[in-house]
């Protein structure tokens, strides 16, 4: 730019060539035609002498500062410029010459596959009939391996595409079936078929061929391979910017997404449960309900199936989800315990895998508005007797677990230091752990240390037990921080007969307490608590259970998701379940 005096004329020596401006201060490098005057100059002598059509022509007039003068650029900044156009020059030929090299393989390739489009794939009749089998079919009895000397069997599999690989003439397939895999080989003809040179992963195909065992020194899932004979595709996957790579971009080494992003690939969940980190835990977390049935079946513990729509509350009402039930107020469970309670007398030990729901105005990541509650209610016990319950199902559910190799290699992939606990677990009372806080100086969330009476918030709780660093039975909570029909402690009116388990990495995965079981002392309960005489009345099924004969019993509920997150080390509760619901999400 000049100044607005005019142009400062030239001091140094003139030249036969016309001038090129260069103002280090006032200057533009952009693709403007027109740079280069005196009026409007160049920001730097390398981009002038680059643009500037056979810049050897040319005499270039640098000026330092503004309103300064303009001189003849030095040698040496001429040599910079004359270099940094030259291989500039050179990435611009290289550049064209790759881009003339992609376009003549495209061209090939183009050519290629529509000549691949004319070759037709038909069964050969003149083969034994293929058995249909289940990827997963690994028994020498229904499938025989061949080798040199032996034919294998001839079988049809359906598979989804994991990876492609092609090599020289052949093309290897890995498909995927649950958590199955099978390698194919695909030859000849059937390797240069339009169809399996543009095959993308996610597409399903159905495969048929001979089962043979791979070559020795070489290595295949279940050391086995399909020699690919037949094929047909059912369901062809995108590719390009819609391919399944592209939508969920993953690292290869751990597995996950790779994103800053999270929250939007919740909205393609249904995308991400098949890699191989959402399917793994997903896995664990079927194998896992299997595993507290057949424990509670080990018990004669009874499965029960308590409603989940309501009219009464259980955890408090500022978490009820309320919905219109023909006209009525009515709610979401939070819980089932209270209908598990009036089985007791005619079912005995009973329990219920089923969804509760939290309205809980929380994105912490241990919270869900829906999970599913393990829940169990045991008559005839006293409160040592539900603290050794809890602990029992809990080493039991781990053993059954992890003597199930398949789940075992799950867990311990993605928690490499994980040691099933020991019994007895730790046992810390209320009291003891505000003492520990305030010992350890970990503050509560106003920046106080903790008091008696403090409802131990979810930060203190984790540190506490991340420092600890094992299982802790944490017990007798006040009554004012616990829920209505937790009964006193005998010892100490001022505590209940309740506890949480809580686990190192996640903090409480389990809620339970003794029941009160007493008509007069559940009413007095009631009044504490707030109720008005309507809502007693509205728990009059609940009240009926001490008035017909109340017994002595207690109960708990594990949340699944929490349980998955300790024994499987995820960060969030959200990677344990199918489809997350929290606070702003309820899709896909």
């Amino acid at each position: 730019m000049s100044s607005s005096q005019g142009p400062v004329p030239v001091t140094a020596p003139a030249s036969d060539l016309p001038s090129i401006y260069v103002d280090e201060v006032a200057g533009t490098d952009d693709d403007s035609s027109d740079l280069g005057t005196q009026e409007k100059p160049h920001k730097s002598l390398s981009h002038a002498y680059f643009k500037t059509e056979q810049p050897e022509r040319f005499s270039y007039l640098v000026r330092k500062e503004e309103d300064g003068e303009w001189l003849p650029a030095a040698k040496a900044a001429m040599k910079k410029a004359v270099q940094w156009r030259q291989t500039q020059l050179k990435k611009a030929s290289k550049g064209k010459e790759a881009a003339a090299q992609q376009e003549k393989e495209a061209a090939e390739r183009q050519k290629i596959l529509e000549e691949a489009k004319k070759i037709k794939v038909e069964e050969d009749s003149s083969l034994p009939a293929a058995k249909p089998i289940k990827m997963s079919v690994t028994d020498a009895d229904v499938v025989t391996l061949g080798t040199e000397g032996q034919k294998g069997t001839r079988v049809r599999v359906w598979g989804r595409v994991h990876t492609v690989r092609k090599q020289s003439q052949l093309v290897f397939v890995v498909l995927r079936a649950s958590d199955k895999k099978l390698q194919c080989l695909f030859s000849g003809q059937l390797a240069k078929t339009y169809d399996i040179l543009t095959l993308t992963p996610e597409t399903c195909l159905e495969v048929f061929g001979e089962m043979r065992s791979v070559p020795s020194g070489q290595k295949a899932p279940d050391d086995r391979e399909l020699i690919v004979d037949y094929y047909e595709i059912s369901g062809k996957a995108p590719e390009g910017d819609d391919s399944f790579a592209t939508r969920i971009p993953l690292d290869p080494k751990t597995g996950e997404v790779r994103s800053d992003d999270k929250e939007a690939f919740y909205d393609i969940r249904h995308l991400v449960l098949r890699t191989e980190l959402a399917s793994s835990l997903m896995r664990v977390r079927s194998a896992t309900k299997k595993a507290f049935r057949q424990v509670y079946q080990e018990l004669d513990i009874e499965e029960a199936d308590p409603p989940a729509l309501v009219q009464t509350q259980c955890e408090g009402g500022s978490t009820l989800f309320e919905f219109d039930y023909y006209g009525q107020k009515a709610y979401l469970t939070q819980s089932s315990q209270l209908y598990l309670e009036t089985l007791l007398p005619s079912l005995g030990d009973c329990y219920c895998i089923e969804k509760s729901f939290r309205a809980e105005k929380s994105l912490t990541r241990r919270h869900l508005s829906e999970y599913l509650h393990v829940e169990a209610e045991l008559d005839f016990i006293q409160f040592t007797d539900l603290l050794a319950h809890i602990e029992h199902i809990i080493c039991r559910v781990i053993d059954i677990l992890m003597a199930q190799p398949a789940i075992k290699s799950i867990i311990e992939k993605l928690h490499p230091e994980f040691k099933p606990p020991q019994r007895p677990f730790m046992r810390m009372k209320y009291a003891e752990a505000i003492d520990w806080l305030r010992d350890e100086g970990i503050l509560t969330d106003e920046g106080k240390p903790h008091e008696f009476g403090d409802d131990i918030a979810e930060a203190a709780e984790r540190r506490m037990t991340d420092k600890i660093g094992k299982p802790i039975l944490l017990t007798h909570f006040p009554g004012p921080i616990k829920s209505f029909y937790m009964p006193p402690d005998a010892a100490d009116p001022r505590v209940t007969e309740s506890v949480d388990v809580l686990m190192p990495g996640v903090g409480e995965i389990v809620g339970g307490s003794m029941r009160i079981y007493d008509y007069e002392q559940i009413i007095a309960a009631y009044k504490r608590d707030g109720f008005t005489q309507k809502e007693i009345e509205s728990y009059f099924w609940y009240t009926d259970q001490r008035k017909y004969g109340g017994s002595p019993h207690g109960g708990y509920g594990l949340g699944l998701e929490r349980f998955i997150a300790w024994l499987c080390k995820q960060h969030t509760v959200r990677e344990t379940t199918m489809y997350p619901r929290y606070m702003g999400r309820c899709k896909p």
